[in-house]
């Protein structure tokens, strides 16, 4: 419904003002999805989550405007510019903030500067991390026992303010649940001017740092001690205060910290369109899902010989499928020759496993033939059951493969004949920035479903200069099948560990199995 909307509006020299989130992607909202896919230009802050502009179209031009203490990509007197002068080009801007735009993300001002300019604008309103983060802290802002009124107060006032407008002696008697935003730098001055008005210096006091990810920490003590306790644990912003008696419930209700995979970061380079299942359920277990795909595919360099073998599709015996992306293309091509379904009528049909065999059910047709072994000895193995000799066999795949199979069967007296119907490619449009961002912090693990994302992966990363060595000692490398997993040791990965059935389920089980046994004091052996 969100996507319908922003589909059938006139876009066009128009600004959007998108809440990100606190840092999960998952919290980002349907609305704010969809603009952000139809954009051309996204302008985007330093919280957002980089797997976030993954749902950016290819061409789309990514522009970060991020601010840290003390440092300032651009003032924002500049973002404004940047802002009117994108939309009078005639773009659909997205301007990208984490949380939740108007709660202290002056996405007030950057709209009335917008305002002044006569640039049409709408606004996608955030999940605020003021919200988010207590919860998933175990932290709920009101209870019926402990508070009945909660209060937001940014922790860090404008830096051209000479006074401080905030209501300490109001702020201390007279609310239940404070949450300070941004105060982890100036948490002294704040418990200082707390006590000093009146809050009991014994209160229930939380700092949660990098709430919503897989690295959220949460310090828990009494007001008047939270500062040493912060100071002792180096804790850093990003991050957020609360002070009230709802943090006592925390010990019952705290979730998001024991989840079994939580503080893992996990990086998935799986082409774009197909990282869904291994990120929904490796997040879902509390891993940070960083999203950069290593391959991107593409039409072959030619359709000439799957033409031909379309134009004499009568000749084959057999019809072997070794991928779901090679059953989509087969069938594209298919259509695209004004034949359908029933020219395969005479055929028997092998697909290399489940899903490929899914693939192919959806065009209503099932497979006479899966092996038990998801790759391609174990096609070999079935059809060493079989007389094959003489017959002829045709495999749509991808342009680079493993001859394996073609070979094999040219063993056992096969006419085989192989066309090419995809090719995979390094990625357009690299975001090397993105890559770079996402490894400021070490990366627990890399998930590999093929040898080309092992490869593509290495050559990105001599792109972004990244310290390639570190990775390799560091980063485990989590692989479907052997021969992937051979492809990462043979490059320089340490620490390997692979599925030995070729499926995505198969990999995150395995995914799970070493962080579990890991953090039980059990040593898995990886390599």
């Amino acid at each position: 419904m969100a996507e319908d909307v922003v589909l059938n509006q006139d876009l066009k020299g128009m600004v959007v003002l998108v809440g990100g989130g606190p840092g999960d992607p998952g919290l980002l909202t349907l609305k704010a999805k969809a603009f952000i896919e139809k954009a051309d230009v996204i302008v985007y802050d330093h919280l957002v989550n980089p797997s976030i502009l993954l749902f950016a179209k290819k061409d789309a031009e990514l522009i970060y405007v991020g601010k840290q203490s003390g440092k300032h990509t651009l003032k924002q007197s500049e973002i404004n510019r940047l802002l009117v002068e994108k939309a009078k080009n005639g773009s659909l801007v997205v301007r990208l903030k984490g949380g939740d735009p108007f709660i202290f993300g002056r996405g007030g001002e950057e709209l009335e500067e917008l305002r002044k300019a006569s640039i049409p604008f709408q606004v996608v309103p955030g999940i605020t991390s003021a919200i988010a983060v207590p919860a998933y802290a175990g932290i709920p802002l009101t209870h019926r026992e402990y508070a009945s009124t909660v209060a937001f107060i940014t922790g860090h006032e404008g830096e051209e303010k000479t006074q401080s407008s905030i209501n300490w002696k109001e702020l201390a008697s007279g609310i239940d649940t404070l949450v300070f935003l941004m105060g982890i730098g100036n948490i002294g001055f704040i418990v200082e001017e707390l006590i000093k008005h009146g809050r009991a210096p014994d209160t229930p006091a939380a700092v949660i740092y990098k709430g919503t990810l897989p690295a959220q920490r949460t310090i828990v003590g009494p007001l008047k001690d939270i500062e040493t306790l912060v100071k002792d644990q180096n804790i850093s912003p990003p991050g957020i205060i609360v002070v009230g008696k709802v943090v006592g419930l925390r010990d019952l209700l705290k979730w998001y910290e024991t989840l079994p995979l939580s503080s893992k970061r996990i990086l998935v380079t799986r082409a774009k369109d197909q990282v869904g299942s291994i990120s929904g359920v490796l997040g879902a277990l509390g891993a940070e899902i960083l999203e950069f795909p290593t391959i991107e595919f593409s039409p072959p360099d030619s359709f000439e010989r799957i033409d031909s073998a379309l134009d004499k599709l009568q000749s084959f015996h057999w019809l072997i499928f070794t991928s779901a992306k090679g059953v989509k293309e087969f069938f594209e091509r298919l259509f695209q020759r004004k034949m359908d379904a029933r020219s395969l009528s005479h055929l028997k049909i092998a697909t290399i496993g489940p899903k490929t065999a899914q693939q192919l059910v959806s065009y209503g047709i099932k497979p006479d033939l899966i092996p038990h072994d998801y790759k391609a000895e174990g096609l070999l193995d079935a059809f060493k059951q079989m007389d094959m000799k003489n017959n002829k066999v045709l495999i749509p795949r991808a342009q680079e493969a493993r001859e394996t199979l073609e070979k094999g069967l040219e063993d056992l007296g096969v006419d085989v004949f192989v066309a090419p119907v995809y090719k995979t490619i390094i990625p357009r449009n690299l975001d090397l920035l993105m890559l770079k961002t996402i490894f400021k912090e070490p990366i627990d693990m890399i998930t590999f479903t093929s040898s080309s994302t092992v490869i593509n992966f290495l050559k990105i990363s001599e792109m972004a200069q990244l310290p390639i060595n570190e990775i390799l000692k560091n980063s485990i490398a989590a692989c479907i099948g052997p021969v992937t997993a051979k492809t990462a040791k043979k490059n320089g990965f340490i620490h390997v560990i692979e599925s030995e059935i070729y499926t995505v389920e198969a990999l995150i089980s395995k995914i799970i199995s070493h962080f579990h046994l890991k953090s039980g004091g059990n040593h898995e052996r990886c390599c």
